[in-house]
């Protein structure tokens, strides 16, 4: 199945259910637009891949290998909302395979600014380029984009590396990928309880991370947050139909001791529609302290997608359980072995893999 064989109007009546046969191809990622498109099969062969790339990298001779795997491409890093983690995440990602890249991260400084239309700045860059990352305060810019893509002359991939407050494929991706190195010892992620705090309303990191978590067997979510920051419908409904089991609370510490993942998040206030809507709301009791570190297990995991305020005092860094600096740099890794998924050449990463690092 392919993307252009729709129409516009035609993909946007699909489900994302439906819109993800259009994304694979035998499960290898042709766009990463919504983390529907990543079944339990490809999740798990997307974290061994990721693996083996890290692995790989540790040595001179296997990074002087992977730095060659693509260098004849080219990407875009197409980011006109502001970020860090996740702009150098994809950047290195792509420096480790070998591709060099071009950015526009401010508007004002491309032709938009002259009125050209972001549809048209895209299909710019795909004469240039072998792959735009992109990441918008607009949602469903990226599909839209990849949509026009797949109509025209040179119909490159697209990566979507947040788009509005309602996907973030990548950042799901490589939260799964901490989950299941963290619980590595203790059988995966199946059977684990997933509590997820703060600004769970708008937090796309959250929404996304959720839709991937409903591939796992018998795992359990909690829902931690002020009334007006609590997860969406949507997200519930999609829940209950999977039979994936959740509760709903604004009770923070009793959330934690059953925890394995306590997954914070910070007030997502470049979403406010008015000016001081955010500070009305008391988010203060569900910040993690110190003390609350006695009532979680021993082998639970702290996660963060960053930045963070308030919600983790820096003291609590030093503490093994804290895994959100683990978690960022595993986005590296992660986003690296979509990229070469993408371009086709895992098997030949993998073949060098078995044959040059694995047991070294």
């Amino acid at each position: 199945m392919r993307l252009r064989s729709l129409s516009w109007e035609q993909y946007q009546e699909l489900d994302a259910e439906a819109k993800a046969p259009y994304l694979m191809d035998n499960g290898r990622p042709q766009h990463v637009l919504i983390p529907q498109q990543f079944r339990r099969a490809e999740l798990d062969n997307l974290c061994a891949l990721a693996t083996e790339i890290r692995r790989t990298a540790k040595i001179r001779a296997g990074a002087d290998f992977l730095g060659n795997v693509l260098s004849h491409k080219r990407a875009m890093l197409y980011f006109t909302q502001p970020s860090t983690r996740t702009f150098l995440s994809h950047q290195a990602a792509c420096l480790i395979l070998g591709l060099k890249t071009g950015e526009v991260r401010d508007t004002a400084t491309s032709s938009e600014i002259k009125g050209e239309s972001r549809e048209d700045s895209v299909r710019t860059f795909s004469s240039y380029f072998d792959l735009i990352i992109m990441r918008s305060k607009e949602r469903g810019l990226a599909e839209r984009m990849a949509w026009v893509l797949s109509q025209s002359e040179r119909p490159i991939p697209i990566i979507n590396a947040g788009s509005g407050h309602d996907q973030h494929p990548t950042q799901a991706v490589l939260d799964i990928y901490t989950l299941q190195r963290s619980f590595e010892t203790r059988g995966g992620i199946d059977g684990k309880r997933i509590v997820f705090v703060g600004d769970l309303a708008r937090g796309r990191t959250v929404r996304s991370l959720a839709t991937l978590l409903t591939n796992y067997k018998d795992v359990s979510i909690g829902f931690v947050a002020p009334d007006s920051f609590q997860i969406g419908p949507d997200i519930i409904e999609l829940l209950r139909s999977r039979g994936v089991r959740f509760d709903v609370s604004a009770d923070f510490e009793a959330a934690l001791p059953d925890a394995d993942a306590v997954y914070m998040t910070r007030v997502q206030d470049e979403w406010d529609t008015e000016t001081g809507q955010s500070a009305r709301v008391d988010v203060s009791k569900f910040h993690l302290r110190p003390d609350d570190l006695k009532r979680m297990k021993p082998t639970a995991v702290i996660m963060h997608p960053l930045p963070r305020r308030e919600e983790i005092p820096e003291s609590i860094d030093r503490d093994p359980r804290a895994m959100y600096w683990r978690q960022m740099r595993n986005g590296m890794w992660v986003r690296t072995a979509l990229i070469a998924q993408i371009f086709n050449v895992d098997e030949d990463i993998r073949s060098y893999f078995r044959q040059h690092v694995r047991g070294y």
